[in-house]
């Protein structure tokens, strides 16, 4: 144990950080992620081009993508561990261009949908690979300003997606969001056949088959259950069933993997504190991230009418401050650590969200993009350093456990803030329709004063609903009061590994 500790203090610093590297890991990883928020705007057009009548059946696109990805993250770790990095990340990047290539050029909606989940085998693996090397490429002090620029690409790309997206569906056809990332995908993969290196060691692990397929029915399971509870409902027989299926699957994964000498994910990494802490806080933020997300656009659009570009560009400038922000966030991390820095950037998230429920049907442009800006600023001081923390009391060998358990309980924690808030939206503007439609003479009543009774019971359930997110982010922001530097000494890392 000593011998180990002091490899974990000693390791990163007789290593030549390989930037080049970085930099093709990055573009791959960029090119990846831009992928995952381009299609969401285009479903309306892919509708009426493969002639589906059913939302629900082109909504399959985002959602399959969501379930391979929410699949496969957890063996992540095994992958990894098991593999070369080098090996991983080309087999990544063909089966990202194979997956796109057959979405670019489908004839028909089955194989587009073949191409999506094709792309989500290869992108599902980048994150994780790409932040187990930045693990193992910087020291412990340098390692915030590091995944500082990691948290620019995963935070910029998706966030200039819809934007991008909204500008090709009003000008051009929904298949240029392929076609443009194919060239991208084609030199990414180009460069790491020629200049990527293996940095990371691996070894022989078994995997375990049992854990993989109850991991798929229980991560599969919730993700697809609290995903179409948004739009299905609670009631829904299948949204119950799998949602049931998903939670006893899960369970019993989670007792699996205690009892297996090489779990195929180990979540002993939970018994390190501040990994833990770090862990909550994450799915707190996602939660409230994804709040943002959602309620804000049906604010934008369907309230007060702006075309999806439009609204794509007021979301942009929160989208630029974030990314602008993450490498700067990365470097006070280091120097402060992440107390200072989640609970400012919390509770400026959590009054931005409390600013957002005070929306009005006549709010200024100026309001609305400021407001947004406000809150992306805030959660750009969050994410990254809480992670990196958690991440910093992990000893090596448990470095791609830590990160496939962060980015599987950050989706998983999305998808459910995702369907509970569409749901508590929802419910209040039902019952405040319905109380409207009291005070309305339905004698006299026109179409238009329909239209605007629906409108305002929609602005009051967003108005709500942000409420309950500011209360979300306030609970995020109680937990960072108990955040502390990492103290990656020998004493601290045997006490806790003994523990």
């Amino acid at each position: 144990m000593k011998k180990e500790c002091e490899e974990m203090n000693i390791e990163t610093t007789e290593k030549k950080t390989p930037y080049l590297m970085l930099a093709i890991l990055f573009f791959g990883a960029f090119v990846s992620f831009l992928n995952n928020s381009l299609l969401n705007i285009a479903l309306p057009s892919i509708m009426v081009d493969l002639d589906i009548d059913n939302y629900a059946t082109v909504q399959w696109l985002a959602t399959g993508y969501m379930l391979v990805s929410g699949i496969l993250i957890p063996v992540s770790a095994f992958l990894i561990t098991r593999f070369k990095n080098r090996t991983l990340f080309i087999l990544a990047m063909v089966l990202f261009t194979i997956g796109t290539a057959v979405a670019a050029f489908a004839p028909n909606f089955g194989v587009l949908l073949a191409g999506r989940m094709i792309q989500a085998a290869g992108s599902s693996v980048m994150g994780p690979l790409l932040m187990n090397i930045m693990l193992v490429s910087f020291s412990r002090e340098k390692r915030g300003a590091a995944m500082g620029i990691f948290g620019l690409v995963m935070i910029t790309a998706p966030a200039i997606g819809p934007t991008l997206s909204g500008y090709i569906v009003e000008y051009h056809d929904w298949r240029v969001l392929f076609e443009m990332v194919l060239p991208f995908a084609i030199i990414s993969l180009v460069l790491a056949v020629w200049k990527l290196e293996n940095v990371m060691e691996t070894r022989k692990v078994s995997l375990d088959v049992f854990s993989v397929i109850l991991s798929a029915l229980g991560f599969g399971g919730i993700l697809y259950g609290f995903s179409m509870a948004s739009t299905e409902g609670w009631t829904d027989s299948i949204v119950l069933s799998t949602i049931i299926i998903g939670v006893i699957s899960l369970a019993w994964f989670i007792i699996r993997q205690f009892r297996l000498e090489e779990p195929l994910l180990d979540l002993r990494v939970y018994k390190y504190p501040m990994f833990a802490l770090s862990s909550v806080i994450s799915m707190v933020t996602a939660v409230a991230m994804f709040s943002g997300m959602i309620l804000t656009p049906a604010y934008v659009q369907s309230v007060r009418g702006i075309s999806p570009l439009d609204s794509g560009l007021m979301l942009m400038p929160g989208a630029v401050i974030m990314g602008v922000m993450s490498p700067i966030t990365g470097k006070l991390f280091d120097k402060f650590g992440p107390r200072v820095l989640a609970g400012t950037g919390l509770a400026i998230t959590a009054y931005s969200t409390y600013l957002l429920s005070k929306l009005q049907i006549d709010s200024s442009y100026l309001f609305i993009i400021s407001v947004y800006t406000l809150r992306m600023f805030g959660m750009s001081m969050v994410m990254m350093p809480i992670m990196t923390n958690g991440l910093n009391q992990l000893p090596t060998r448990l470095n791609p456990h830590g990160t496939a358990v962060n980015n599987t309980a950050q989706q998983v924690a999305g998808s459910i803030g995702t369907a509970l808030f569409v749901t508590i939206m929802n419910a209040v503007t039902k019952s405040q329709g319905e109380e409207m439609m009291k005070n309305l003479d339905l004698a006299t009543a026109s179409e238009a004063d329909f239209m605007q009774l629906k409108t305002l019971a929609l602005l009051e359930g967003i108005q709500f609903t942000f409420l309950v997110a500011t209360g979300v982010t306030l609970f995020g922001f109680i937990l960072s009061f108990f955040l502390k530097r990492v103290d990656v000494s020998l004493a601290s890392l045997e006490k806790i590994e003994n523990s």
